[in-house]
């Protein structure tokens, strides 16, 4: 592919490590730490309080205009806060590691936080970085890339990791997990500076008013705003509550939903992900999110079939590839999207703020879904993620003209914003 070739491989390669480095350390203050704590008999309790420490991932959005605002002593405004934070990581998951659970349950708690605080940073700056770094045109495959590294890690940081912590024994499997942040560490020192540097603001208080007027003097940008909001709702709302669904619903055993629905799944999407950042090199980003949208929204009806004939795996597998295959795709033009839409200046608040807000729609669907399960059915609930997804679609025909123009109007603010 011509446009392929057109890419800047080394902006590829950096953007998958720092993936990578991102994802890496999600499991480690989560469901893989749950594990840990439940082999040592920590009170059931006591590790359903532990969920807390993710709260930083959520209100990362609230320290981001420090990063935008300061810039470390070396390796720049992003690279510079990458290496703090990833050698904070490493620090923090090398002290988790000589923790005891059960005896010292508290300082595993605060070290857990820490990590999550240290991650979350992380992944500010990391998302500022790929912002300011790609170009236009690499923007789907980078994002794309981004997310295959993001997704691959979270299968070492807990599939492998609990695989190597039941022959290792977990001191050495957050040994192991630390001495990997060092994929993160190589893009943070040797990655490359962005083609024309954009100055920080000039004061904090600068840094948080700016983003958000910045974005709000846009065309239709409350609008803008409603669609991140509805675009991925339909496809949060059928993975709510999938994995309930194909253990109660149609009666397939936990080694069946492990091997088809997290490992074929999870291919699929990587696979999605890097198929839709390929595409993105040929399409616009309208027909991207408009046709990657579609197929998300039909891919939901997949499971209402499945869950009108009952236990099939062949059926079942192709249900889960397909459906994963079409959230990949949306997925890489989604966050290509929030990528054009961010000011270089303001890139760690307003990607902060905007991810975060995109995020809305995965926490408000949990209650509703559970709810319109047990009132409709399984084969009905899915037909209703179906029309979930519709007023984002709708929305996004409607924004048309704004969409297809976020390309050239961030490119000229870069050029304006250069100094």
């Amino acid at each position: 592919m011509p446009a392929l070739r057109e890419l800047t491989w080394s902006h590829m390669v950096v953007m998958a490590l720092a993936g990578f480095a991102s994802g890496l350390p999600l499991a480690l203050s989560g469901g893989t730490l749950q594990a840990w704590l439940t082999t040592a008999d920590v009170d059931i309790r006591t590790i359903g309080l532990f969920s807390l420490v993710g709260l930083p991932y959520a209100c990362k959005f609230l320290w981001a205009p420090f990063l935008d605002r300061y810039v470390p002593a070396y390796f720049g405004r992003r690279r510079g806060w990458m290496l703090l934070s990833q050698l904070a990581i490493m620090a923090v998951v090398t002290a988790m590691a000589f923790a005891s659970p059960s005896s010292a349950t508290k300082t595993l708690a605060l070290l857990a936080c820490l990590l999550a605080f240290a991650s979350a940073t992380q992944d500010i700056a990391a998302d500022a970085y790929r912002v300011d770094l790609l170009s236009s045109r690499e923007r789907g495959p980078g994002a794309a890339l981004s997310i295959a590294g993001y997704r691959l890690a979270m299968i070492v940081s807990s599939s492998v990791a609990l695989i190597m912590a039941e022959h290792a024994g977990w001191t050495a499997t957050y040994l192991a997990m630390a001495a990997l942040m060092l994929t993160g560490v190589l893009v943070s020192v040797f990655g490359p500076e962005p083609a024309q540097p954009v100055s920080a603001p000039e004061s904090l208080d600068a840094a948080v008013v700016q983003p958000f007027r910045e974005f709000r003097h846009r065309n239709r940008a409350l609008w803008l705003l409603a669609f991140i909001v509805l675009y991925k709702i339909g496809d949060a709302s059928a993975a709510s509550l999938t994995t309930a669904f194909l253990v109660r619903g149609t009666g397939f055993s936990l080694t069946d939903v492990g091997v088809v629905y997290k490992g074929v799944g999870l291919a699929a999407t990587i696979l999605g992900a890097l198929a839709g950042g390929a595409l993105l090199t040929r399409m616009d980003m309208w027909r991207a999110l408009l046709w990657f949208g579609v197929l998300q929204a039909i891919t939901n009806l997949g499971f209402m079939l499945l869950a009108s004939i009952g236990k099939n795996y062949v059926v079942m597998t192709a249900v889960v590839t397909l459906e994963n295959l079409a959230g990949g795709l949306g997925t890489a033009a989604f966050v290509a999207f929030l990528i054009a839409l961010c000011d270089r200046r303001y890139s760690a608040t307003q990607y902060a703020l905007l991810s975060a807000l995109s995020a809305v729609g995965r926490v408000i669907v949990g209650p509703a879904a559970g709810a319109a399960v047990a009132g409709l059915g399984w084969p009905l609930f899915f037909g209703v993620t179906f029309i979930a997804a519709l007023p984002g679609l709708t929305l996004l025909i409607w924004l048309r003209g704004e969409v297809e123009t976020v390309d050239v109007e961030s490119e000229m603010v870069k050029a304006e914003s250069v100094k």
